[in-house]
């Protein structure tokens, strides 16, 4: 039998205070800095310490700061790790390391196929905690609709392409958007700066001097905003201003995008729950009474203004 670290007595054990270990993406994107935040505060509520490591976009920095932590002394190692994969993979080898130590393992805004496999061989709380990203794209297909009565030109910032998350973000846009309104995409890696960067460039090339754009569909906020900070200082000859063309972004944060959408900076936005926090408060939950959390847990976004307010708002136009 393994020597758990996380076993039914630690649990129980008010002396022990538990440690959780929390692996952001980056420290600059908006929707990371909030689950930064959001799991500071379900920690405090819940009594448990909080470590907070960045992978700076780099999935192999993050496999190798969380295999440092599982092979530590056991006395330092966290009860439950808690990560948003930052590459292509969600970590299987250090999963696996993980549960073989009695580690906790949560993922977040991502599948893992592996989580039955250490539900089944190890006592750990294993699961995954997403957001319904297809979901989010259909939200942002049908605000383009409400938008865009007439259809027209969208230039769409998707995810990098490593992306499971701008994948159906992406698979979910095409399956609402009506059949007047095409797409030009360009890549950003979840920042503002990459946004701009990449708008920019598609901004300088001669194909696109004669396109009208009729919107920017952002995956999230931050790349909404590099793309707006592209055209504010762009010489591009469009027939219509920047200021003419609706920006819409994703993951709605209280203090971001949902403050950009009062403020006029974007035209809408999608409301993207933390995870981190929904992982935190399962882990409280399992201490309290043992209760495993469920193998999948979504978390459901919501349009910023309401979709209904969408439509008023053009048609008021419109007349």
């Amino acid at each position: 039998m393994i020597d758990l670290s996380f076993s039914y007595k630690e649990k129980c054990d008010p002396v022990k205070k538990t440690r959780l270990l929390l692996s952001v993406m980056n420290e600059d994107n908006d929707f990371q800095i909030e689950q930064v935040k959001g799991a500071r505060k379900a920690a405090a509520r819940c009594g448990a310490d909080l470590e907070v490591l960045c992978a700076e976009d780099d999935g192999i920095l993050q496999s190798q700061q969380l295999l440092q932590r599982i092979q530590g002394a056991a006395e330092a190692r966290p009860n439950v790790i808690i990560f948003e994969p930052a590459g292509s993979t969600t970590l299987p080898h250090a999963a696996r390391a993980a549960g073989a130590a009695g580690i906790g393992w949560i993922v977040l805004s991502r599948d893992a196929e592996y989580i039955a496999e250490l539900r089944s061989t190890y006592r750990i709380p294993a699961c995954v905690i997403t957001p319904d990203h297809l979901e989010m794209g259909r939200i942002q297909g049908r605000q383009l609709a409400a938008l865009l009565p007439r259809g027209g030109i969208i230039l769409y910032i998707q995810g990098p392409s490593h992306s499971k998350a701008a994948t159906l973000r992406h698979e979910g846009l095409l399956e609402t958007i009506p059949q007047n309104i095409q797409l030009r995409v360009v890549k950003g890696h979840w920042s503002e700066a990459s946004a701009e960067k990449a708008v920019h460039s598609w901004l300088g090339l001669s194909t696109s001097r004669n396109t009208e754009i009729a919107a920017v569909c952002a995956q999230d906020d931050s790349m909404a905003i590099g793309a707006r900070k592209a055209f504010e200082e762009s010489t591009h000859e469009l027939r219509q201003t920047w200021r003419q063309i609706p920006f819409l972004g994703c993951d709605g944060m209280p203090d971001t995008g949902q403050e950009w959408v009062r403020q006029g900076r974007l035209a809408a936005t999608v409301f993207n729950p933390p995870t981190a926090p929904v992982a935190v408060d399962l882990v409280a939950a399992f201490l309290r009474d043992g209760s495993m959390p469920p193998a999948r847990t979504l978390t459901h976004a919501k349009s910023i203004p309401e979709l209904a307010m969408l439509v008023k708002a053009q048609g008021a136009i419109a007349r």
